[in-house]
């Protein structure tokens, strides 16, 4: 008999829950129980949000006319070696370009997976400074990404940038995880990380949700 060593796996994913924070221009997030112990003798909830809220992953079809749905790209490319890019501290409004994506992350990572670690994962709340004014990943930082040939990049906020950023990432084919939470421990860690996120098999839509873990050795 094969010896069990059980996985250890670190949660990078954002709590959901009712009226959650999460991108103004979509539904606020609803749980309703359905069913309780002991009157009906099964608990059970509705849950009502966009597919995009809360950890989860973008597919290119989410920008992209007649782009991929998230069940059309493979279930492998979401798991795999990722740099975590030790961005935290970036003032509000802070564009992420060049500049700050070189100096953050190491000079080969092409085929793989960069996490964008702002530290505003932990300011989530309803404010307007994180709804509103959140740092994001400008146009140049996105030819920046493209250019080195990531495959996948993730961000804790709701958002990686605004519609341009969005177009030229899910556009090159770099599919996208947001609201990810990354606790302190992370950035003691050896790069790259072994980083999975995987999303639902909700076939035909534009993203799903997922949860994002790092696999510890």
């Amino acid at each position: 008999r094969v010896p069990f060593s059980p996985m250890r796996l670190l949660d990078l994913s954002q709590p959901l829950f009712d009226d959650a924070p999460n991108c103004p221009a979509h539904p606020r997030p609803s749980f309703r129980r359905t069913g309780d112990h002991p009157q009906g003798g099964w608990r059970m909830e509705e849950i009502a949000m966009a597919t995009h809220t809360g950890s989860h992953c973008d597919a290119p079809l989410h920008k992209i006319p007649g782009g991929k749905s998230i069940t059309e790209l493979p279930l492998e490319t979401f798991a795999g070696p990722a740099h975590i890019a030790d961005l935290r501290g970036l003032a509000p409004d802070t564009r992420i370009g060049p500049d700050l994506l070189a100096r953050a992350l190491p000079g080969k990572i092409r085929g793989e997976i960069v996490l964008l670690a702002t530290g505003w994962g932990a300011k989530r709340a309803r404010t307007d400074e994180w709804l509103h004014h959140s740092p994001m990943v400008d146009a140049a930082g996105s030819h920046w990404l493209i250019a080195q040939g990531v495959r996948g990049i993730g961000i804790d906020h709701y958002t990686i940038g605004d519609a341009e950023t969005h177009t030229l990432l899910l556009g090159a084919g770099i599919w996208v995880v947001e609201e990810l939470n990354f606790p302190a421990e992370v950035f003691a860690l050896p790069q790259p990380v072994k980083f999975w996120s995987l999303p639902l098999n909700w076939p035909g839509c534009s993203g799903a949700f997922c949860r994002p873990v790092i696999e510890l050795a």
